[in-house]
C-alpha cells in the first residue's frame, strides 16, 4: 500500500512538473512546432523524402494482392512506427541539451547561457528566411548551404540502417526512425539551441517533441500520395515560410531579451 502511494505521488508530481513545463514554455514549444512544419516543406522534404517513399514501397510490397485495402494502404503509408522513432531520438536530443545548459548555467551561474542559445536560434531563424527571400550568405552549413559533410553522414547512415529498408515495418520502422533522427541538418541545429535555451531537461525534451510533430505533415503527405504531392504541399508552405521564420526569430529574440532584463 505505502509503494502504491509513494508511485502515485512520484506520478502526481511528474504531471505537475511536465504542467508548469509546458505553460512557462509555452512560446518556445509553439515556435518549435511552426519551424518543424515549415522546416519540413522548405529543407526536410528533399532530404528525407527518399527515405519515406523506399519505406512505403517496402511496406506496400509485403501486403499480397488480395489482402491490399485502403485502409492497409494508408496505413502502410503513414510510416507511424518510423515517425515515432525520429520523435524519440529528437526528444532524446532535447533531454540532452537541456541538461548540459541546466548544468553549465548551475555550475557557472552563467545565466545569459540561455539568452545566448536563444540568439543563436532567433539568428538561425532570421538567416535561413531571408536565404528563402533570396538573400545570399557565405558558405555556411547552418544554412544548409554546405551540403558535402551531410551527404558523407546521409551515406554512412544510410549503409548502417539498410537492413532495416529491406522491411521497415514495425520495431524495424521503429529502429529506422531512431536511426535517421540523426541526419545533420541545419534545421535541428537550430531547434536544439533553443530547446538548450529552456535550461531544463524535460522542457528541451517538449520543446523537441513539439518540432518533431511538425515535420510529420509533410513527410506525411509523401508517404500518402508520392513526392508529387509533397512537392504541391511545398510550395504552399514556401510562400509563407520566409514570414513565418522571420516571426519565429522575433519571439525567440524577445524570450531572449526577457532573459537578459
Amino acid at each position: 500500500m505505502e509503494q502504491e502511494l509513494l508511485l502515485m505521488t512520484m506520478l502526481q508530481a511528474g504531471l505537475t512538473h511536465c504542467t508548469v513545463v509546458v505553460e512557462e514554455n509555452g512560446s518556445l514549444l509553439v515556435t518549435l512546432f511552426i519551424a518543424g512544419l515549415v522546416g519540413s516543406a522548405t529543407h526536410c522534404m528533399s532530404m528525407c523524402a527518399p527515405f519515406v517513399l523506399s519505406q512505403v514501397t517496402a511496406r506496400l510490397e509485403t501486403i499480397s494482392l488480395d489482402k491490399m485495402s485502403e485502409f492497409r494502404r494508408l496505413t502502410g503509408a503513414a510510416l507511424v512506427p518510423y515517425h515515432l522513432g525520429r520523435m524519440t531520438t529528437y526528444i532524446f536530443l532535447g533531454f540532452a541539451v537541456g541538461m548540459l545548459a541546466q548544468g553549465a548555467i548551475e555550475f557557472s551561474g552563467m545565466k545569459w547561457i540561455s539568452a545566448g542559445l536563444l540568439l543563436f536560434a532567433a539568428i538561425f531563424f532570421l538567416g535561413y528566411a531571408l536565404k528563402r527571400l533570396g538573400v545570399s550568405f557565405p558558405n555556411m552549413p547552418f544554412f544548409g548551404q554546405d551540403k558535402a559533410q551531410e551527404g558523407v553522414l546521409s551515406r554512412t547512415l544510410g549503409k548502417v540502417l539498410k537492413p532495416f529498408f529491406a522491411r521497415p515495418t514495425g520495431l524495424n520502422g521503429y529502429f529506422l526512425g531512431v536511426g535517421l533522427g540523426f541526419l545533420p541538418c541545419g534545421l535541428l541545429y537550430g531547434a536544439l539551441a533553443a530547446a538548450g535555451a529552456s535550461a531544463d531537461f524535460v522542457a528541451g525534451g517538449f520543446a523537441m517533441a513539439a518540432f518533431a510533430l511538425g515535420t510529420i505533415p509533410a513527410l506525411m503527405a509523401v508517404g500518402f500520395a508520392g513526392h508529387l504531392a509533397g512537392q504541391k504541399w511545398r510550395t504552399v508552405v514556401t510562400d509563407l515560410a520566409p514570414i513565418l521564420l522571420i516571426l519565429n526569430a522575433g519571439v525567440l529574440g524577445y524570450l531572449a531579451w526577457t532573459l537578459l532584463k
